[in-house]
């Protein structure tokens, strides 16, 4: 073990690295040409840049012609463009589910009590299946918890609670605490049913554990959805909770005490005693969609090997398509992510006027919200070996309420990234906004996450809004700029999220102006960031 003494010159050592990559100022970034991106991004004519729609093609030509124009350089490969192929399903009006309790029918109206689609790649299936309560549906061996306890659930459709077993007064730290885990996602939720083989999944929906209203998988669920190709689950969705309590009360069961019951490791599988029967009716298609990569190489003959991507996603939701009744059904995104999309673009613009030590990477991964599948295309086929992959920061829903006294860094205290923002912050005036619970899980719900799954040290550099809870200091009338943050949930994936005028983008240029300024500290320093001793993704081998 090193001696004191060799310890504190260790860490000498690392904090006047680091202050000497800070002393190597980031160029200054453009509001202008941040705004002006926004703007186009956002406007109606790019369709809500939906993921297989003309949108999404539109969306993907603006940022490679725009990547040329900058000055990135291509992928080795040549050209800017990434293919990421996936399956698009859309489920057919035609399509149904019903349930059977006893003598007891109970046909759930789609878009109100249940959503639904297949991630099969089948156009019709038809299918009867029992249903398995199955608590959280969680397997943690690191946790010593089993809610499948070896049942055999193939073909079976599994109910299933959104979130994770909560803290206890004996467990106060289970599963994080009161914070998210990748368990609590709905994401996991769907890949361990298909990995054990069932028949489906539905999960039961409150707002609390989902941390978003129902009309967030309503809408989801009303547009073609896209996965990639592999085992997937005949049948997955959503149960609103109030049919899913009459469902349970129907067959016998009350709701809440199986709930409580569910908290428990003792828990086990509960057979419904409910048959159901799934009538369902797809079109389904092949799709080509494209991550655009552009690179700034570094200047250092070494270092310049690896790299610090940049990242933001330039997908939302697109359009309906094919319903003209007057109302407006264009999912515009404006703040996710023409937000993030807009201020790469403008941070791109600077880095190519000064170079760092290490190679910097501009990437927009397409269908972050199908799934993060675009991030998990280039994560497998990266541009910059992912072991010479010192980090990803990743813009998401950025601030447009103004300056703050603050930046926020969850997930940046799983690496030695959290230091080094605490000095980019210091040299900004800025300070680290406090540290709170993960309640929503937003840690696994964009693309940096990818990233850490694959063991390279990644956060989303953030202000309120992805959070959605306001908790940021502003410099000017901070109740009112904090009642926007928090009122853009109302706004979160749905049509009314569109880019106005009046903005004040001043704190989104200082998120910027931060991220960058973290990348070149990053990029110039003397090593590459490391995750925090016992940190999971720190024990992934790239």
């Amino acid at each position: 073990m090193p001696s004191p003494n060799r310890l504190r010159a260790v860490t000498a050592a690392a904090i006047l690295s680091s202050t000497s990559a800070l002393a190597q100022n980031a160029p200054t970034i453009s509001e202008n040409a941040l705004r002006g991106h926004l703007a186009f991004l956002a406007d109606d004519l790019l369709e809500g840049r939906g993921t297989g729609q003309r949108g999404g093609d539109l969306a993907v030509r603006y940022l490679e012609t725009q990547a040329q124009v900058i000055g990135l350089k291509p992928m080795p490969t040549g050209g800017y463009r990434q293919s990421v192929r996936f399956e698009g399903s859309k489920l057919m009006p035609d399509s149904a589910v019903t349930f059977r309790a006893g003598n007891s029918r109970i046909m759930p109206v789609p878009g109100k009590d249940i959503v639904f689609g297949t991630g099969s790649g089948k156009a019709s299936l038809s299918f009867d299946a029992p249903l398995l309560f199955v608590g959280y549906g969680v397997k943690a061996d690191e946790e010593n918890w089993d809610d499948y306890k070896g049942v055999d659930v193939k073909g079976k459709i599994l109910v299933m609670m959104v979130n994770d077993p909560q803290p206890t007064a004996e467990e106060p730290n289970r599963f994080a605490g009161k914070a998210y885990t990748y368990y609590g996602r709905w994401l996991y939720k769907f890949e361990e049913a298909a990995r054990r083989g069932a028949a489906g999944a539905l999960l039961i929906h409150t707002t609390p554990s989902a941390s978003y209203p129902w009309s967030v998988p309503a809408n989801g669920f009303s547009h073609e959805r896209f996965h990639l190709k592999g085992p997937g689950n005949p049948i997955e969705g959503w149960l609103h909770e109030d049919m899913a309590r009459e469902l349970f009360l129907t067959a016998g069961f009350d709701l809440d005490v199986l709930r409580a019951q569910a908290e428990r490791r003792d828990f086990r599988p509960v057979d419904l005693k409910v048959a159901t029967h799934v009538e369902l009716r797809s079109t389904i298609r092949q799709v080509e969609q494209f991550n655009v990569v552009g690179i700034v190489p570094g200047t250092d003959p070494k270092l310049k090997a690896q790299a610090v991507v940049y990242s933001a996603h330039w997908d939302h939701m697109g359009i309906d398509e094919g319903v003209n009744d007057g109302r407006d059904h264009i999912y515009n995104g404006a703040i996710d992510n023409a937000s993030g999309t807009a201020a790469l673009l403008a941070m791109a613009a600077e880095a190519v006027k000064r170079p760092a030590r290490r190679t910097q990477v501009f990437l927009w991964p397409a269908a972050e919200e199908q799934g993060l599948l675009g991030a998990a295309a280039y994560v497998a086929n990266p541009v910059i070996p992912l072991a010479q992959t010192a980090a990803d920061l990743n813009l998401d829903s950025m601030n447009f309420a103004g300056r703050t006294k603050d930046i926020g860094v969850a997930g940046a205290e799983r690496s030695s990234l959290y230091e080094t923002s605490a000095l980019v912050a210091k040299k900004m005036g800025l300070k680290l906004a406090p540290s709170i619970p993960d309640l929503s899980g937003a840690y696994f719900r964009a693309d940096h996450f990818v990233f850490a799954k694959a063991g390279v040290p990644a956060f989303n550099v953030g202000s309120a809004v992805f959070s959605g809870d306001g908790h940021f200091e502003f410099e000017h009338h901070h109740d009112a700029s904090s009642a926007k943050m928090i009122g853009f949930k109302q706004d979160y994936h749905q049509v009314t999220d569109e880019y106005r005028a009046d903005w004040d983008l001043s704190g989104m240029v200082q998120q910027a102006q931060f991220t960058l300024n973290l990348g070149y500290a990053v990029a110039n320093g003397a090593t590459m960031p490391t995750w925090k001793k016992g940190e999971a993704f720190g024990r992934v081998k790239r």
